[in-house]
């Protein structure tokens, strides 16, 4: 594309970054979406965003298609060309949206992975044999006990947090605050986990979560160190941080019945979002069903 078209998207990023407060991770999805789109742009000979049109759009998302991505992966493509394409009709440089009604292939949801109780009390009921499996238990625990993600974790400061009250205020997706509760078992290891902290910690770090250096641990170090406690514990060796939020969210929902305080707690902007921890219900209360009645067990079994 010609460098003025490629300068907006330079342009669209510091949008983004100023206006918006996006965080580096969601910035650098919007850029390798949209970079991928320039590269379409290329190979059809389009210089100037204004002379894509929506039929060209539609032959991208049938493009990325064929080379395997998912229906999911495409919409979030076409959603970033539209916010970028919005962008450029604010600031003069389009007249219409070529991306604003087309849709990417339908796929089937796939639900989160979760862990029932037992196996979240088998990786929690882990021991620490020294000051990093202390933090990771800590870690663990609280990302059980009040269902942050991955992101929300790394980035809470000491200050953020309230073990008197026993809750913790979180900035989660969009630069959005919202206070979590903190469970009994999470606040006790966590005030274990501050004083051994204290030892370890950088001079200046606010980070409640530290590496060995004493400064700010990254979500990669977390995803590291869930792994080999998973492995340790017997568990699916591909266990991301997510299933405890998920698993949070599941065994929340299973005792309460509660799907608007679950959406409250996760800080989900809609209500449809958390909608899918319903068919994990279902699916729970199904397996109970077969196994209990009379007319759905299979031929053979006995009560």
């Amino acid at each position: 594309m010609q460098p003025d078209a490629l300068a907006c998207l330079t342009e669209y990023e510091c949008h983004l970054r100023d206006a918006r407060q996006l965080s580096p991770h969601t910035l650098s999805n919007y850029r390798r979406d949209l970079l991928s789109v320039i590269r379409f742009c290329d190979e059809q000979g389009i210089s100037r965003w204004r002379e894509l049109h929506p039929q060209q759009v539609r032959a991208f998302a049938a493009q990325v298609h064929r080379q395997g991505l998912g229906g999911r992966s495409i919409q979030r493509k076409l959603s970033a060309l539209r916010s970028f394409c919005r962008y450029l009709i604010r600031q003069g440089l389009l007249s219409h949206n070529p991306a604003q009604d087309i849709r990417a292939p339908k796929t089937p949801r796939k639900l989160p992975h979760t862990l029932d109780v037992d196996r979240i009390q088998s990786l929690l009921d882990g021991k620490a044999d020294n000051w990093l499996t202390q933090r990771d238990l800590a870690m663990m625990e609280l990302m059980y006990s009040s269902g942050l993600r991955l992101a929300e974790l790394v980035g809470l400061d000491l200050q953020q947090l309230d073990l008197r009250q026993g809750e913790a205020r979180v900035l989660g997706k969009g630069r959005k605050t919202r206070i979590v509760p903190v469970g009994r078992k999470a606040v006790e290891v966590l005030q274990a986990w501050l004083t051994t902290r204290a030892a370890h910690c950088a001079e200046g770090e606010s980070a409640l979560f530290i590496n060995r250096n004493g400064t700010r641990l990254g979500a990669r170090s977390v995803q590291q160190r869930m792994r080999r406690w998973a492995l340790q514990q017997g568990l699916d060796s591909r266990l991301h941080p997510h299933a405890l939020r998920h698993s949070f969210a599941t065994h929340v929902l299973e005792s309460s019945g509660d799907l608007r305080a679950v959406q409250e707690l996760l800080g989900h902007a809609n209500l449809s979002t958390t909608q899918i921890y319903t068919h994990l219900d279902f699916q729970h209360l199904a397996e109970v069903y077969d196994k209990a009645h009379p007319r759905a067990r299979k031929s053979g079994k006995t009560s």
